[in-house]
């Protein structure tokens, strides 16, 4: 007799805020012709929450803010915006949005989807710039398809 397969009727633990916002970012932006990354390292070994990149080589990013504590505890946002042409805050739908600049782009996202309230002003990246972070991401991407058809053994 084997042994019936039971659907679990309740979550033992709730999946973290920033995930679900992140997950519905990704998809919003795949929707627009991005690809995108999440935690992607910068050349200056911050990470960008998400990253995307189009067919005209331009970069957009997403800092997700969970929280007003998420948001004022971090000072590091502004070393972001050299490596993008265009930056968003990403936040829930009950997030204080006016503790947020106004200079930056503003999407509400939750785990199914993402909606621009504000778009983001373009700025031009350095093209040096660019070309680096341009293989950076193709290099990071094809290493994270490797490990998902061919994972190391630890």
């Amino acid at each position: 007799m084997s042994a019936k397969p039971t659907i679990p009727t309740a979550r033992l633990e709730e999946e973290p805020a920033a995930s679900v916002i992140g997950r519905g970012v990704c998809r919003t932006l795949r929707e627009m012709g991005y690809g995108t990354l999440t935690e992607f390292r910068l050349s200056n070994g911050r990470r960008a929450d998400v990253m995307g990149l189009n067919r005209d080589s331009e970069f957009v990013m997403v800092e997700i803010k969970s929280s007003e504590t998420d948001f004022r505890s971090d000072g590091k946002w502004p070393e972001y915006l050299v490596y993008c042409d265009r930056f968003y805050f990403a936040v829930a739908e009950d997030f204080p949005r006016a503790i947020l600049p106004d200079h930056c782009g503003l999407i509400i996202a939750d785990g199914f989807g993402a909606a621009i309230v504000r778009h983001a002003p373009e700025t031009t990246m350095n093209a040096a710039r660019r070309r680096a972070q341009i293989l950076r991401f193709a290099l990071t991407a094809s290493g994270r398809l490797h490990d998902a058809i061919d994972p190391r053994l630890l």
